[in-house]
Formats: structure tokens, sequence, C-alpha cells
């Protein structure tokens, strides 16, 4: 099945929704209606010509690893020199660094289309786009002059290094070290797991980020610095120099994204810089982590775009029993109520994901470029707040669509052949990495719903109950009874929160109700986007914009997502009140039984 970006539902969710628009202006000069076109025009065709045809062979033949070096799959280097080419890794970046200096919001965008084409390839310009945030924020001027500018313009990638054997989610036991040289360079020693492209032959060089303790670091996460360690050794003319003295000792065998290289990494006194400040490097890799988060999200959407796309087609290929509707015999499956319920559903999650997604990347861009200290602060909320829930919740959409999409193939889906199982496979991934969507959940409920007393959640649920109030112009009775009901949910929830919050005794209850919180969040806001996407469909029908049917098709999305993924708010609002005794009942003897 072939791919096709979803150029109009993308340029619709990220202007009319996530308010894209009002980052036209002198914070993005050469941003306006005509470049994002233009923008995501070419980023389909990129997606849709070059990855797309690679996804197949890059999961059946993988990348392979010998003689301690890793080669990309099958055709993934010359599209990766391509994508370089073609400017794409530089679309947020600063133009002091080589970089067009467009929306972060307009830049995931664009990569909704890369991850939904070939989500294996996307992880490596990714990791760079994370390594180009954390260099942008701490990065020393002559960091920024080697460094930054190569990976900005895709001469170079970068890999994230964290993960040790003994040190997953706990980065405060990792043990790697790195030891004064006496010329200002360090010494790195240690082996890191899990490092996505941590080698690789599409590039001349790899710039490394890793996390490592110096000789003096005080224990725990307060102890941990970060470091760059590049593949090759840069002189000071610009040119490579000797190979730096670190290696892939492997490649892991996975689940899914086999043509992403998962690489075992071994320092073994390799010569590295200090980024940032020592022992800060936990608050500096998190400016990477929090870009990455949010990319994640945008891949959840992507898989969950590309299985559906491929579900949906299948839908109209295949031909068994009468339909209801028309009485033909021989029918489309997608004329079976049931197979159309799937579809839809899958549809209108994918456009909440998305939506979420946009609105997270806008908020951040406002976080930075609003025109005063009030609106900077009141947008950093709600990219905080966000965050999180755009990573979780849009990962979880990706496996679940993914999964709906193996069923509405039936056994087929079952079968690698049709290609269906791949999307399921490659969507697994992206709930755990870059911190587990139980890791979200918590840094939702402990950090980020409480860290201004509230306040953003609180304005978020002001922003809701007033679009509800619209709604009562598009729709009477459940359409609007059920966004109405789910946003009392949310408030009882957060509300519940903050008191819990407030007494130290009560801190299982809050994390017990972390995972039901997030999801209440993600499902509520969903349908808060789609609502708002509705209302701006019906404007653009009474004014004689756009195609009446497919605005039409905006608002019976919300339809369908208030009636199978609202009704769940009363579910979710009584799995926040469980309170942590019931889990701590649960004991071995319990589970075990």
């Amino acid at each position: 099945m072939t791919y096709r970006a979803p150029l109009r539902d993308i340029a619709f969710t990220l202007r009319a929704i996530a308010g894209a628009d009002a980052l036209m202006g002198d914070a993005f000069p050469d941003f306006d209606a005509e470049v994002t076109d233009a923008v995501l025009e070419a980023a389909g065709q990129f997606s849709e010509g070059v990855l797309a045809p690679l996804n197949r062979i890059g999961d059946q033949k993988g990348s392979q690893y010998a003689n301690g070096a890793v080669t990309a799959a099958p055709g993934f280097a010359d599209a990766y020199r391509q994508f370089a080419a073609g400017g794409w890794t530089g679309l947020a970046a600063p133009v002091h660094a080589g970089g067009q200096g467009l929306p972060k919001a307009l830049e995931l965008a664009a990569f909704e289309t890369v991850h939904s084409a070939n989500m294996a390839f996307g992880l490596c310009p990714m990791l760079s786009l994370a390594a180009i945030e954390a260099l942008e924020a701490v990065g020393s001027e002559a960091q920024k002059e080697i460094w930054l500018t190569r990976l900005v313009s895709g001469e170079w990638t970068g890999a994230m290094v964290l993960t040790e054997p003994h040190a997953g989610t706990d980065l405060g036991s990792l043990t790697a070290t790195a030891t004064p040289n006496g010329d200002g360079t360090y010494a790195l020693n240690g082996q890191k797991i899990f490092i996505t492209w941590g080698d690789h032959d599409a590039t001349d060089n790899i710039v490394h980020m890793v996390l490592a303790r110096l000789p003096d670091a005080p224990p725990g996460p307060k102890g941990i610095s970060l470091f760059l360690a590049p593949k090759f050794l840069v002189n000071a003319d610009g040119s490579l120099g000797a190979r730096n003295a670190f290696r892939p000792v492997g490649v892991e065998h996975k689940l899914g994204i086999h043509a992403s290289p998962t690489c075992v990494m071994s320092y073994e006194g390799a010569t590295a810089e200090l980024v940032g400040r020592p022992n800060e490097g936990l608050a500096h890799m998190f400016v990477m982590m929090n870009a990455a988060r949010l990319a994640v999200g945008v891949e959840g959407v992507g898989i969950a775009e590309r299985a559906y796309q491929h579900a949906l087609a299948y839908g109209q290929e295949r031909r068994q029993g009468r339909s209801v509707w028309t009485g033909e015999m021989n029918a489309p499956i997608i004329d079976h109520p049931d197979v159309r319920r799937m579809l839809s559903v899958m549809k209108a999650k994918v456009a909440a994901a998305r939506a979420i997604c946009l609105s997270t990347a806008v908020a951040a861009d406002l976080a930075r470029t609003a025109a005063n200290d009030e609106d900077r602060l009141r947008w950093k909320g709600r990219e905080d707040l966000f965050v999180p829930i755009a990573k979780a919740w849009s990962t979880d959409v990706g496996c679940e669509v993914a999964s709906l999409g193996v069923q509405v193939h039936g056994g087929m889906g079952f079968i690698e052949e049709t290609g269906a199982a791949q999307y399921y496979r490659d969507a697994r991934i992206a709930p755990i990495y870059e911190g587990t969507n139980g890791v979200q959940a918590m840094d939702l409920v402990g950090r980020k719903l409480s860290q201004d007393g509230g306040a953003a959640a609180k304005a978020l649920i002001t922003d809701m109950k007033a679009t509800c109030g619209e709604l009562n112009r598009l729709y009477s009775g459940k359409p609007v009874e059920r966004l109405a009901n789910a946003i009392e949910a949310v408030e009882d929830a957060t509300l519940w929160l903050l008191d819990a919050k407030a007494e130290p005794a009560r801190a299982a209850d809050v994390l017990a109700a972390a995972d039901a919180y997030l999801k209440l969040m993600g499902d509520v806001i969903g349908g808060w986007l789609l609502a708002k996407g509705a209302l701006a469909a019906k404007a653009q029908m009474e004014t004689g914009e756009g195609d009446a049917a497919w605005l039409q098709g905006r608002m019976d999305l919300y339809e369908v997502y208030a009636a199978n993924v609202l009704g769940h708010a009363s579910s979710r609002l009584a799995a926040v009140g469980q309170g942590g005794a019931l889990l701590q009942r649960m004991t071995l003897d319990v589970l075990s039984a």
C-alpha cells in the first residue's frame, strides 16, 4: 500500500486547531501560510517518494553489524544524504547556525510525514535535532562553531547516550566516568546500551552526547555531567582527524524498527569535551529529552497514520459478505459497520493525537517568542503540562491504532506479507523510550501539575469549558454533554490530586493515580481540540472556504470521538481515586495466585 502524506489534515490542525498563525510576525519573519504549504508539500513528496519505499526492505534486511562497525539498511545512507541536502535538519534551527529559523511546530508537522513513511529512518535526524537543542542552550561558542553548524546542516548526525546495562530509567546510578586529560578534554570510559543510531555509515561523523561522572562528582543524579564525543576527532582546520576511542560492540535484535541500529557502545578512553556546567548534566540532558519526548509523540502520530492508511486501503479492497447499507453482495469490508467503526475511531484518535502534539509545539514556540513576560510564562506552563501527555498519550494511540489496523485485516493482519504487522511491531517501542509512559505520568502528577500551584491545569480547564460552551452552535445533546462531563472529570481529578499532593502521607495515592490521570487528560484534551476543529470547520463552511464535504468530515470526527472516547472519562476518574492502599495490598502472593 502506498503512503500519502495527509497534508490537508496536517495543515488544518496546525493552523485552525493548534493556532500556528499566532507565530507569524517578528519572531518568525519568514513564516506564513505560503511557507507552511510549501514546506509541508516538499516534506510529503520526499517522504512519499524516497522514504516510504525503503520502509519494508529496512524491516526485512535491517542494519548490519560486522567487524566493529554498523552499516545502514539498504538505501538508507543515500536517503539520509538526500535528506541532509534538502535542509530538513535545519528547519527550526537558528539562522546563525545555518538553520532556517522557522517555528518548531512547522518542523514537527513536516517530520510527521517522515515518521509515517519510515519510522526507523526518522529516528536518526530526530536525535540530531535533540543534540542541536542542547548545544544551542548550553554549548560554548566554540562548540557551536564546530559541532552545531554541522549538525544543523545534516553533514553529521547526533546520538543521545544515556543508558547503561545496570541503569535504565534511574540515570542517577550510572557509572561511566570522564577523567580530565589536563588539556581541557576528558577521557570517557564505560559501556552504554540502547544507543539509537549510535554508529552507521550514512555520514562521515557522529556526535555523541554522553552522560558520565567526573572523578570528584557527588553520588546520585547531582553528580552527572554532559560530554560531547565525536566518532572522529576534528582538526583545527575543521577536517576529520583520528578515530576516537569508542566503538559499537553489537546491535540489538529487536521486535521492530529493524533498520534503526540500536547499539551497544564501549568507550575506552574516548576524547570528549564538557558541555555546559560540571555536575549539571542531567538538567542539560533534559533539554534534549524534552525536545525528543515531543518528537516521539509525533512519531506515535506518524506510525498511527501509516497504520490507518494501510487498514483503510485494505478495507476498500477486501470483499466479503453483504453490505447492510447498499445490499451489495461480496461488498468491500468497509461496508460492514464494525470495520467502519474501527476505521472511524482510528481516524479520530490520529487526529486528536496530531492536535495535541502540534498544540504543544505551538505553545513551546510561544513560550520563547511571545510579546511579554506574562504571555511567555503562560505558554511555558501550557508546554510543560502538555509534553508528557503528548509523548505518552500519542504513543499509546500509535500502538492502539496499529493494533486496530491488524484487526481490520483479520487473519491477514497477523501475516507479515500484508505489512500491517510491521506497524504494530514498530509502534511498540515509542511508549518505552525517552522515558516510559509511566515515567511521563509520574512527571505529570509529580512535577508539571503542581509546579505553578496548578495554574496551568486550571487555565486549560477554563479554555476547555469556553470551547464546550460554543459547541451548542453545532450540536445538541450527547456530543456536548459528553465533553462537558469529561471536562468536569478532569477538573475533579485535578483538584483531588492537588489536595493529595499537599499531604506527604498520600504520596502513594498520587503515584497510583498518575497513569489514569494522564490518560484522562489525553482523552479530554484530544476531544477539546477536535471540538475546536469542528468549530473552525463550521466557520469555514459558513464563509464558503474549502471543500464542504471535507469540512463536514472534521465535524463528524468530533462526534465519533465524543461517542467512543469521551464516554470513558468517568471510569478514568474512578481509577484516579483508587488510592495507593489498594495497590499495596496487591502483594506477590496475590499477584502470583
